[in-house]
């Protein structure tokens, strides 16, 4: 458990500084670019994500295989070659991806992105530069998952600290000493990409079992793993649909300024993936570990607590940002109109998201067991339902019907899919899952923040609205942990620590 904790914390930073970065650099980028070329931002943020559907799901296969692998006793040989075998089919996949967008860029640009100030040359360049970046960086994603697999989340957080503090800073040194052009800032993207994956490369290598033979390619070790790759591919590809489907549909319908507002709602918005990730990254090789050696016990008492502690990071953060979502946006861009254009965004796909954070550590559950089918045809029948669904309700209410759509899916699924799981997993555990798991912690952050909300004064300075929602944060936050068992018994053995030490320190005087 202490491992756990220590993954979770290193987790924890590493999004928690991803988040701030972004606070801190989003408006810049948008101050030197301007909206609609932030635009064409995120419709590389959403490339990337698409072209996760390629993974093979070979990712998770290698966070799963390296923390199996890494406690039963093996071939450190064998778990070599798997890597080496994993590796080159990964290579090969980036660099078809990447040759796909540089050849079809001329076709994205003509036919489906609604440029108003930028020039059809202007963004095909951008999009032909992603696929640049996509060759160089997506193979990232791979070594990222064999160190998580191996434990290594210290290591992997302090990388990703330090290199996105690096891509922040040269990013707005480019566009504000060189050029403030959206191909520079791309650029700088490849650039920054390229020490990225080769620093995870090195670390990857450097830290799985030393071997007596050069690492080579098994087909054998491939097939060994295709069976639960290609549950876990189908399951992404369907993820991919669901989580992007909004983006490529408002692409196509919205102009390219419209878009971009949309884009920065979706970052507000799905800010608490950055603190459920960690947790869920925390979690799985841990649970992994568990069902191997069959601890079913103690695998059901880590559930319950990973549960309640994904609750109460995300729950209260979740509610303070849809309630004051105007007010952050507004304190974050320094804009008026932007505000006004994505607070409503911003609070409705916020609470979706939240429902799909909670979902992620019951996911790491199933995964673990190697039970990919529940995910796969839940995906499946989200996808049949959501895409016309959006399509539909973008076309006679705009961004925000795409974003209600969003809500209502996860909702969903949340009241859904935990019914199924427990019948097979962990049975008997559904109600406790729902009631002390989820329940408790979003009423008790529900009553702090409407009561926060409503008692907000009028005409407040900037910097006492700020002063205002940290009280009210931290108010929010503090009460949910206090409600919630895990959370509430771990801060009573932090009291109780502190008051040991306390008569200590008395009695030595």
């Amino acid at each position: 458990m202490a491992n756990v904790k220590i993954n979770i914390g290193a987790n924890l930073i590493g999004s928690i500084w991803q988040v701030f970065i972004g606070f801190i650099f989003v408006p810049l980028y948008i101050k030197f670019m301007g909206v609609e070329a932030y635009g064409l931002v995120g419709i590389f943020l959403t490339l990337q994500v698409i072209a996760g559907m390629l993974d093979m799901g070979l990712g998770g296969t290698m966070n799963r295989e390296m923390a199996r692998r890494s406690i039963l006793s093996g071939d450190s040989e064998e778990m070599r070659d798997l890597v080496r075998s994993l590796e080159i089919i990964y290579w090969g996949a980036a660099l078809v991806i990447g040759v796909a967008i540089i050849m079809v860029s001329p076709l994205i640009a003509q036919y489906w992105i609604k440029g108003d100030n930028l020039s059809q040359q202007t963004i095909t360049q951008a999009i032909a530069i992603m696929g640049l970046i996509m060759i160089i960086h997506w193979p990232a994603s791979l070594y990222a998952n064999g160190l998580f697999g191996l434990q290594k989340h210290v290591l992997l957080s302090a990388i990703n600290i330090c290199l996105l503090t690096v891509r922040g800073i040269g990013a707005v040194l480019i566009l504000w000493l060189v050029s403030p052009t959206v191909q520079a800032f791309f650029m700088w993207q490849i650039f920054i990409s390229g020490i990225h994956t080769s620093l995870l490369l090195f670390f990857l290598w450097r830290n799985l079992p030393a071997g007596p033979n050069k690492a080579t390619f098994q087909m054998k070790l491939v097939k060994s793993v295709s069976r639960f790759a290609a549950g876990v591919a189908s399951i992404t590809i369907l993820s991919v649909i669901i989580t992007q489907i909004d983006k490529i549909i408002l692409s196509k319908m919205l102009t390219l300024e419209a878009f971009g507002y949309y884009t920065l709602a979706g970052i507000v918005a799905m800010s608490p993936l950055r603190i459920a990730w960690p947790v869920f990254s925390g979690i799985y090789p841990k649970f992994t570990q568990m069902v191997s050696v069959a601890d079913y016990e103690g695998l059901e008492q880590i559930y319950h607590k990973a549960s309640q502690l994904m609750a109460v990071l995300i729950l209260p953060f979740t509610v303070v940002v849809a309630f004051f979502s105007h007010e952050l946006i507004l304190l974050w861009t320094q804009n008026q109109l932007i505000a006004d254009k994505t607070h409503i965004l911003a609070s409705i796909i916020i609470c979706g998201t939240a429902f799909g954070c909670i979902m992620l550590v019951p996911h790491a559950l199933q995964l673990s067991s190697g039970w990919t089918r529940l995910l796969f045809y839940k995906n499946l029948i989200a996808v049949i339902i959501m895409v016309p669904l959006i399509i539909y309700m973008t076309s006679v209410y705009g961004a925000i019907g795409a974003a209600v759509v969003w809500l209502l899916l996860n909702l969903l699924v949340f009241l859904i899919e935990i019914h199924i799981m427990h019948r097979r997993l962990l049975p008997g555990n559904k109600w406790r899952w729902y009631a002390q798991d989820v329940f408790i912690p979003l009423v008790a952050a529900l009553l702090v923040t409407g009561i926060g909300k409503y008692l907000m004064p009028v005409g407040m300075s900037k910097w006492v609205i700020l002063l205002y929602l940290l009280v009210v944060s931290a108010t929010a936050f503090t009460l949910t942990s206090f409600f919630t068992p895990t959370t509430r018994n771990w801060l009573f053995a932090q009291i109780a620590i502190i008051k040991d030490k306390y008569k200590a320190g008395n009695n030595f005087s």
